[in-house]
């Protein structure tokens, strides 16, 4: 197995690949990255079980092969190659990387022991990779990040007719965006909902953000684990977790609520600076009667740093109950597009100590 390829695709390749490596896993193939070469073309590939991602990049192959190889050191060198060609050969059990002047041999792992990767989806339709990676962004932030509380740390994803639905919760707060996305599958107008992890959800957002259109692949109907994201030349499939969230329309009802609207961002620097020596940010909404709201100042950020709007809408319920964030009326659409999509973020108000 011989190829030719750039050292800035090689390492883009690699790194990409290599957000699908386990940080420590007991089964030592799994650190692999698995190359691919053929005609004219490299993949490369990373897979942990629950997510795997290939990357596609233009290469001289001097004929199809492939070789295992332990992932992060094999980004380590990508890391100091120098620019221009670099050229890659399996040599017996060694993997040698040459760039000008400058070559790196590794150890390859045992290919036959590889897992086999999964099938890629059926596809189901397309979404916005920019629209796509801003409602993920919204909406990660409310993920709860206590691993042995898996249901809470996903994002729940909901595809119904032409609208697509992203949310997540911890308990303490609850986020949810809409956006248009194409359905394109038979029954793809069919309401399907997936939990998928929000923190691989995230970054896959975050890669495919500049391809234009994210394809989405996924079997709902015929008992599919997985849904795969394809942008570019980067596909990568994500395996669900199970259960789904409570369902939040009650707690978004926010009958006979107090409604204040404020500047967005004056608002988030005051929440800021209070933050180095609070624990709790009390608020107070003057009117008819006076409302004292007191919150988490890191959650309360969170919810105000997610939007795009100039200026945001609180409707309270009172200290220790339910407030729900929106955009203006008309802000969000000015700021993100028209048919953007609608976001609102609930959070718990707390009792202030007295």
């Amino acid at each position: 197995m011989e190829f030719r390829i750039d050292r800035t695709e090689f390492a883009d390749a690699v790194g990409r690949a290599a957000r699908a490596l386990p940080g420590r896993t007991p089964v030592p193939v799994l650190g692999g990255l698995l190359l691919e070469a053929d005609a004219g073309r490299l993949a490369v590939t990373g897979f942990d079980f629950e997510a795997a991602v290939r990357v596609e990049a233009d290469a001289e192959a001097a004929g199809p092969g492939r070789v295992l190889v332990p992932g992060r050191r094999l980004l380590d060198v990508c890391r100091v190659l120098p620019d221009g060609p670099v050229s890659c050969a399996l040599e017996a059990s060694r993997f040698t990387v040459e760039a000008d002047g400058t070559r790196f041999g590794l150890s390859t792992l045992p290919l036959a022991e590889y897992p086999s990767l999964p099938a890629p989806p059926a596809p189901y339709g397309t979404v916005d990779a920019t629209a796509f990676a801003t409602a993920v962004a919204q909406v990660a932030v409310a993920a709860g990040r206590d691993d042995t509380l898996p249901l809470l740390t996903g994002v729940q994803l909901r595809l119904d007719g032409g609208e697509m639905t992203l949310a997540a919760s911890d308990r303490y707060r609850y986020a949810v965006r809409r956006l248009e996305w194409k359905p394109q599958a038979a029954g793809g107008d069919v309401a399907a909902q997936a939990l998928l992890p929000a923190r691989r959800l995230l970054d896959v957002a975050r890669s495919l953000g500049r391809c234009g259109d994210v394809r989405i692949g996924w079997e709902p109907g015929g008992g599919g684990a997985l849904v795969g994201f394809e942008g570019g030349r980067t596909r990568t499939a994500l395996r669900l977790l199970d259960g789904r969230l409570p369902a939040y329309t009650s707690l978004f009802d926010m009958a006979g609520a107090a409604v204040a609207e404020v500047e967005r961002e004056g608002l988030a620097e005051a929440v800021r600076r209070v933050a180095v020596v609070a624990q709790r940010l009390p608020a107070t909404l003057s009117g008819a009667d006076e409302m004292p709201v007191a919150f988490n100042p890191a959650y309360l950020l969170d919810a105000l740093t997610s939007f795009e709007s100039p200026r945001v809408r609180l409707e309270l319920l009172g200290a220790g109950q339910r407030a729900l964030l929106h955009a203006v009326p008309g802000d969000e659409a000015a700021q993100a597009g028209a048919g953007a999509g609608e976001h609102r973020h609930l959070l718990m108000s707390v009792k202030e100590l007295v």
